[in-house]
C-alpha cells in the first residue's frame, strides 16, 4: 500500500494593508529615487494646475470674459493637491511641501538625507513648472500676475503675513499628519480629500492677502521663472514655522503613543 502524504496548509502572511488602496509609512518598499520622482512629479503638477489657474484667469479678464474667481483658483490648487496625494501617496507619503516634509523630519519621521532629496525634488519640480508655463502662456498674462507668484496685498505687511502664511500651514500639515501617520492606515482617497479640502480653505481665505501659498515651493516656482521676489521671505519663514510646530503638536498631543502587544 503507496505511502500517503498528507500535504500542510500553506502559512498565510500577516494581512497589510492594500497598497492601492492605504498609505504605507513613508520609504516602505521604495528606493529614495522612486520617492524623489514622486516628489518631483507631484509639485511639478500642483504647481502646473494652481499657477495656470491665475493664468488663465487673466486671460479671461483680458479677453473681457467671466474669470475663475477666488473660488475658481482656490479649488484649482485644491484639488490638484488631493489628486497628487492620492496619486503618489503611496510612493513618497506625498508630501508636496517643503513645510509638510520638515514636520516629518522634526518628529524624526524623515532623515536629513531623505528631506534634503525631497526638498531638491519639491523646488525642483514646482522651478520646471514655471519655466514651462511661462513659454506657452502669453507674455502679457503672465507678466500682469508676476506669473501667479504670491505677494501681499496692499496694507498688509510682512509679519501678519507670515502669521496668515504660518496658521494655514499649521493646519494643512496638521491634517496631513492625521491622515498619514494613523496606525491601520488611512484610505488614499481620503487623504488626498482631506488635504484637497484644506488646500482649498486656506487660499479662500489667505488668498486675498497674502496669495494663499502655504508652500514654499509653490511661491518659489513662479518666482525664479518671473524674477518677482518681493516679500519672498515671508512664503519661507511662515510655512516652514507651520509646519514645525504643527508636527510638535500633532506627536506630542494628538497622535500618542503606540500600543505595546
Amino acid at each position: 500500500m503507496p505511502p500517503s502524504i498528507i500535504e500542510s496548509r500553506p502559512r498565510m502572511a500577516p494581512q497589510r494593508p492594500d497598497p492601492s488602496i492605504y498609505i504605507p509609512p513613508p520609504g516602505l518598499a521604495y528606493s529614495r529615487l522612486q520617492k524623489f520622482f514622486a516628489e518631483f512629479f507631484g509639485t511639478f503638477a500642483l504647481v502646473l494646475f494652481s499657477v495656470g489657474a491665475i493664468c488663465a484667469d487673466q486671460f479671461l479678464r483680458n479677453t473681457n470674459e467671466a474669470g475663475l474667481g477666488l473660488l475658481g483658483i482656490s479649488l484649482a490648487y485644491g484639488l490638484t493637491f488631493g489628486a497628487m496625494v492620492t496619486a503618489v501617496g503611496r510612493v513618497s507619503g506625498g508630501h508636496l511641501n517643503p513645510a509638510v516634509s520638515i514636520g516629518y523630519w522634526v518628529t524624526h519621521r524623515l532623515g536629513t538625507i531623505d528631506t534634503i532629496c525631497y526638498w531638491a525634488a519639491q523646488l525642483g519640480g514646482a522651478i520646471l513648472a514655471a519655466y514651462l508655463l511661462r513659454s506657452v502662456v502669453p507674455e502679457e498674462t503672465w507678466r500682469a500676475t508676476a506669473l501667479g507668484t504670491p505677494d501681499l496685498a496692499s496694507g498688509v505687511t510682512r509679519f501678519p503675513g507670515m502669521l496668515i502664511e504660518g496658521v494655514m500651514a499649521f493646519f494643512l500639515i496638521f491634517v496631513m499628519f492625521a491622515v498619514g501617520l494613523d496606525e491601520y492606515g488611512i484610505p488614499r482617497p481620503v487623504a488626498g480629500l482631506a488635504g484637497g479640502l484644506i488646500v482649498t480653505v486656506g487660499a479662500v481665505l489667505g488668498g486675498p492677502f497674502t496669495g494663499g501659498s502655504m508652500n514654499p515651493a509653490r511661491a518659489l516656482g513662479p518666482a525664479v521663472a518671473a524674477n518677482h521676489w518681493s516679500n519672498h521671505a515671508v512664503y519661507w519663514i511662515g510655512p516652514l514655522a507651520g509646519g514645525v510646530i504643527a508636527a510638535w503638536v500633532s506627536d506630542l498631543i494628538f497622535l500618542g503613543n503606540p500600543k505595546k502587544e
